[in-house]
């Protein structure tokens, strides 16, 4: 029967193995998205709420559980799901709790989706915001079969370096819009493919509401034939169509909200001028301390990938093929783009420009020499690991007798940090926090009982200081480090009163910088784990 299978396999063109590197992909895919699950908040991580911004969130959205990161002031999704929970935009409270409101609303179609798709329930919009990328991810896995069947690894390699490029990455990290809209791009191509213009017209209607530069992707609709009049005509038609839904939407904004055009600006520039800048700042780093941080890596990756993309559409005009055109149009949006795209490591390029490398990845012919040309466009696939890596959570991890984990009603033993750390960094199995200074912690004994617990962690120090720690009040340890020291810290006999317990980090030294981090950083602690390990009696203290 198996090779009765694998026989059927091949005579449809398809590599049992390869097939099953694509079916090892999505099972990869499908296990990290499960590890960003966080009990009790969902899949609330991917919104990148950040705590700076809880004062003027909506009202509807402090009252649910989520995940906020500390001392951060979030990132782009977290004004958009409050968009989702009334896409009409008639909460009056939106324009506080919605940085540039007019520039946003204009990309309503995903808010508009999760809304529905939630019915309208806040908790359950919030999360089927945060799970969209990954739904249009799984969607464009399969979409993307018509160009790169599971026939050879050359196929793979096109598939995957979309799939796990870094723009896509970071779309599904942080319940982005690039993601989505990709997908919808590739609906509208596949159904162009298939002469299905019509349709691909309404489709790419439709994706100019989830982002103004998806309407980029209608020069798809215009003809291979650049001498056939009629074709012109009916492509000015279907490109007239394609900007209705935005334009009308634009103009229900106006209504409500006031001028809708002014917002955005730095998202555009004089040619060149914003990407020559980016290069002389990765140059100017890697001069003085290299690619020492995987920040500079990976822009220097994007910068390869985008440049090397970029070059292929302008040496290589293929107008008779669809994807060209798309291509090329979004290689000459690169040109233009501004600061504010290009800012940060690696930046927002990257997924602006995500219709570029998948036309890139189609486009690019088969051969030896070739495959260089595609390995370097597809560079940025290297950062899948470090940017899918699942978070840190709550900066601790739980140990010693899970009896004493919570009480009878449910209530759990937490530790949190509060004050002078800056946000997590690292992966469930591995995570830091650094401080800025003196900081502390809350740890929450939710027993009628004092009970005996125990620390664990490394602590790094940034410059040589004194550190002491204190629990509520009392000094518990000391030690004095040297630059960059490590030591390995386990404190037992510590008692947890009722409610809340107090620790106090304290460092007799300036927080400095390390490197081109930009942070002031005192001290680390890496790996904390709270043992608690039975209830408090004096004669069990030890």
């Amino acid at each position: 029967m198996i090779g009765r299978f694998l026989s059927h396999l091949r005579s449809r063109d398809i590599n049992p193995l390869v097939a099953l590197a694509y079916a090892g992909a999505v099972a990869i895919f499908l296990v990290v998205l499960a590890l960003f699950f966080i009990p009790g908040k969902g899949f609330s991580y991917f919104i990148a709420f950040g705590g700076e911004q809880e004062d003027v969130r909506l009202s509807k959205v402090r009252r649910m559980d989520y995940y906020v990161q500390r001392s951060s002031s979030g990132y782009d999704a977290q004004y958009y799901v409050q968009i989702a929970m009334d896409p009409s935009l008639q909460n009056t409270q939106l324009k506080q709790a919605v940085d540039t409101l007019a520039y946003r609303a204009r990309r309503i179609l995903f808010s508009a989706t999760a809304y529905v798709l939630g019915v309208g329930n806040p908790a359950v919009i919030l999360q089927v915001y945060a799970l969209q990328n990954a739904v249009c991810w799984l969607i464009l896995a399969a979409v993307l079969l018509h160009w790169f069947p599971p026939r050879d690894w050359d196929c793979f390699l096109r598939w995957s370096g979309v799939l796990f490029s870094f723009g896509l990455c970071v779309s599904l990290r942080n319940a982005l819009i690039d993601g989505p809209s990709l997908l919808l791009i590739t609906v509208g191509l596949y159904l162009a493919d298939k002469g299905r213009w019509w349709w691909s017209t309404a489709v790419l209607a439709v994706s100019g509401l989830g982002k103004e530069t998806n309407l980029l992707a209608a020069a798809a609709l215009l003809p291979e034939d650049r001498t056939d009049r009629p074709a012109w005509v009916r492509a000015v038609l279907r490109g007239g169509l394609v900007a209705v839904p935005l334009v009308l939407w634009m103009c229900y904004l106006s209504f409500r909200l006031g001028p809708v055009l002014n917002a955005g600006i730095r998202n555009f520039g004089l040619p060149f001028a914003a990407y020559a800048s980016k290069w002389r700042q990765v140059w100017s780093e890697m001069a003085g301390a290299g690619l020492s941080t995987t920040g500079s890596l990976w822009t220097v990756c994007v910068l390869i990938s985008l440049s090397v993309q970029f070059v292929f559409f302008v040496l290589r005009p293929q107008w008779k093929h669809a994807w060209w055109r798309v291509g090329i149009t979004f290689a000459v949006l690169m040109i233009f783009l501004g600061e504010a795209v290009w800012e940060g490591y690696p930046g927002a390029a990257s997924r602006v420009l995500l219709p570029m490398q998948l036309a890139f990845n189609i486009l690019v012919p088969t051969g030896r020499w070739w495959r260089v040309v595609l390995v370097a466009g597809n560079l940025t696939m290297l950062s899948a690991p470090f940017t899918l890596q699942p978070p840190a959570i709550s900066g601790y991890t739980m140990g010693g007798n899970p009896t004493l984990f919570s009480n009878a009603a449910g209530r759990a033993m937490s530790l949190q940090y509060l004050g002078g750390w800056h946000p997590l960094d690292g992966s469930r199995s591995d995570f830091s926090c650094w401080s800025s200074g003196n900081a502390t912690q809350r740890i929450q004994n939710p027993h009628a009982f004092a009970v005996n617990a125990r620390l664990r962690f490394s602590l790094v120090a940034a410059g040589p200081r004194a550190i002491r720690l204190k629990l509520n009040g009392e000094d518990i340890w000391q030690t004095t480090m040297g630059n960059n020291q490590v030591v390995t810290v386990s404190l037992g006999s510590l008692r947890l009163l009722p409610g809340e317990n107090r620790l106090e980090w304290q460092t007799d030294a300036a927080a400095i910088h390390l490197g081109t981090d930009p942070r002031d950083l005192a001290f680390m602690v890496q790996n904390l784990r709270l043992e608690v390990l039975r209830e408090w009696t004096d004669s069990a203290a030890h």
